[in-house]
């Protein structure tokens, strides 16, 4: 049934409606956490919260910057999700291309049955097990403990976004270049992951995301304020009798900014890579 163009512009009105106060309710906690990072403690802690500032104020920023250990979180996190994020992704290339160009053997089939029954286990069921690996192996309180961790959930899950790509890629090409003399190895680097930058970078992000923004692991494995990373370390901002909000904000938005970058400057690669693998051929 076709629409008239009267009815064309109705829907395309109700279309933009309903985005627009769905985007307005995904940004909402953002930009009250900016607001909020950015008041004094008095209009911080009114029974009547408003959205304009009266006196905007960087105290609480100063104080998360000069007066905590934020940076060293900072830096422990950067530590541990770009070294989680490499690790992850050379693991996923090598197990998503087998899963993909070996399908007719049946234990890469196991392997996949496996693999997707793995993630329905709650991260939290495993979390008293892994502590007493952590503990018998004397990995606690350093960042091995937390690598370790975060790989385990993250390759799964990246190396089924990879296979989903590299379905995608003619076989063809592989053969070509067998044909020319190339060993296995040599066509995943020079053939197979050229063209799949979009989905290494989407794949790349999502890790990092994820253990980028991890509470558990970092809050039961580290102890010491040297290598805690940034999200157990904003819940020092709490006391038992009373929380700093404005330092908690300040702090909150200072661990987005790196996403939102990232985000703001791969954004391309990660529309791309996100729906590179859903058509073959």
């Amino acid at each position: 049934m076709l629409l008239s163009k009267k009815g064309i512009f109705i829907s395309k009105i109700v279309t933009y409606i309903v985005l627009i106060a769905f985007s307005i309710y995904c940004v909402f906690p953002f930009l009250w956490m900016l607001v909020t990072s950015l008041k004094p403690t008095d209009q911080i802690r009114t029974s009547h919260p408003s959205f304009f500032i009266e006196n905007p104020t960087f105290s609480h920023f100063e104080n998360v910057l000069v007066n905590t250990k934020f940076i060293t979180f900072f830096v422990n996190s950067l530590i541990v999700a770009i070294t989680t994020t490499i690790i992850s992704i050379l693991v996923s290339i090598f197990a998503g291309y087998a899963l993909s160009r070996f399908q007719r053997f049946k234990g890469v089939k196991i392997v996949n049955i496996t693999m997707l029954l793995s993630q329905m286990i709650p991260g939290v069921l495993l979390l008293v097990p892994l502590y007493i690996l952590m503990q018998r192996f004397g990995l606690l309180d350093t960042y091995a403990s937390m690598i370790l961790a975060y790989t385990t959930f993250m390759v799964p899950l990246c190396t089924f976004m990879l296979k989903g790509f590299f379905d995608s890629i003619p076989y063809e090409l592989e053969e070509a270049a067998e044909i020319d003399g190339c060993a296995r190895v040599r066509v995943i680097f020079q053939i197979i992951l050229p063209i799949s930058i979009p989905s290494l970078v989407a794949t790349a992000l999502f890790a990092f995301v994820n253990a980028w923004n991890e509470f558990m692991f970092g809050y039961v494995f580290i102890n010491d304020e040297a290598h805690r990373t940034l999200t157990p370390g904003i819940t020092l901002f709490k006391g038992l009798y009373s929380t700093d909000w404005g330092s908690i904000m300040s702090a909150s938005v200072l661990a987005v900014l790196p996403i939102v970058i990232l985000f703001i400057y791969l954004q391309k690669y990660l529309i791309e890579g996100m729906t590179a693998g859903s058509v073959k051929g």
